[in-house]
């Protein structure tokens, strides 16, 4: 997973250099539309967090769930999942 694991913080390191962008937007006071701007980018930084983490997940575990017999869980684990998006 190092592979993965590098993407990922990658993208989190990205999503928290927007949020500490928009918290100091909001402590300067700057123009509302341009603090929505940059909120919305630390939301699709995350987004690509999440579709890292799930292609990671598909590739690995529920592979290796299926594989085992377990596939009923492993396709429960991922509705619950896209139920919660």
């Amino acid at each position: 997973m190092q592979g993965a694991k590098g993407k990922i913080l990658h993208r989190l390191k990205i999503a928290r250099g927007h949020l500490e962008k928009v918290i100091k937007m909001v402590e300067g006071d700057e123009y509302c539309i341009h603090i929505v701007h940059q909120s919305l980018a630390v939301q699709s930084a995350l987004k690509k967090v999440d579709e890292v983490i799930l292609e990671n997940h598909l590739k690995t575990c529920v592979a290796d769930s299926i594989k085992r017999g377990e596939t009923t869980k492993a396709v429960g684990e991922m509705m619950d999942v896209l139920r919660k998006k």
